[in-house]
């Protein structure tokens, strides 16, 4: 059963993949929530993924660098990107042994 959910919530870091819109339309400097959006640098994370089942899940992280965009739609995509704690639940699992 554990081994089926990790699947899974290595899948749930595909999620960031939507913070790549960032690049082509940033969020305004003067757009609040950058404390927030630089929680998107936690996306690389999910790279763990590749060696710890379920720890992808980090990567929908990604997803925070739309936080409070100025666009509203681009800003939803980030809010799928709150399921990051998962991947981490997964490594202090893994950590811990």
């Amino acid at each position: 059963m554990s081994d089926a959910i990790a699947q899974f919530a290595g899948l749930l870091g595909l999620i960031g993949l939507a913070g790549l819109a960032g690049f082509k339309n940033p969020v305004a400097k003067t757009q609040a929530g950058a404390a927030m959006r630089l929680l998107g640098i936690l996306g690389l994370g999910g790279f763990a993924g590749l060696w710890i089942d379920g720890a992808g899940a980090l990567g929908a992280a990604g997803a925070l660098g739309l936080w409070n965009h100025q666009n509203p739609k681009l800003a939803r995509w980030a809010l799928p990107g709150l399921v990051f704690p998962i991947g981490i639940y997964f490594i202090v699992r893994h950590v811990a042994g």
